[in-house]
């Protein structure tokens, strides 16, 4: 069965035809690809991901199309929201990982390898241990919170963080005492 426009198309489509929407991909996928494209500023590995959405989210909601002559627009429409979402995303994202990086940083005064000492004498630590340290010493946890956390023992939690601090002094130089 051949159909000549996107008017038929759709209504095949939505009785159900995975040919028709497939000939609904084909035609418009071109528009909606370039539209991503430039939107996302050249990037055509996420400009494709997105169109994957875009497609996806017009198969399941193909029945919202009020006018079925009017799929091109619709679908861009979709393109639309699924970039900004995508941008929104992005920025969230690059805000988390500056504020990560700040909150990060080494306290004024730490030299460079000294930093590097202890990120190297805490990869020696049991992975137990050094999680417990992580949360106690590092972020500044209760022994409770770090066993709730952890799904540890508090017992645990508190002869790990002890055993781990002894063991960062003692790879540091310094003294527990």
């Amino acid at each position: 069965m051949a159909f000549d426009n996107d008017t038929e198309l759709v209504a095949a489509a939505r009785a159900g035809s995975d040919a028709a929407f497939a000939r609904l991909v084909a035609r418009h996928q071109g528009v909606v690809r370039g539209f991503l494209r430039r939107v996302l500023n050249g990037d055509r590995a996420e400009a494709d991901d997105v169109a994957q959405e875009v497609f996806l989210t017009a198969w399941t909601s193909l029945r919202s199309l009020n006018d079925a002559a009017g799929v091109r627009p619709w679908l861009c429409g979709i393109a639309w929201r699924k970039a900004r979402d995508r941008m929104r995303g992005r920025r969230r994202a690059e805000a988390r990982d500056a504020a990560w990086l700040e909150a990060s940083a080494p306290p004024p005064g730490v030299a460079p390898e000294d930093r590097m000492a202890m990120e190297t004498a805490m990869t020696a630590l049991a992975p137990d241990e050094r999680a417990c340290v992580a949360l106690c010493l590092a972020e500044g946890w209760s022994h409770g919170e770090a066993a709730t956390a952890l799904g540890l023992p508090l017992g645990t939690v508190k002869s790990h963080v002890g055993r781990g601090r002894a063991k960062l002094l003692q790879a540091l130089g310094g003294s527990d005492g």
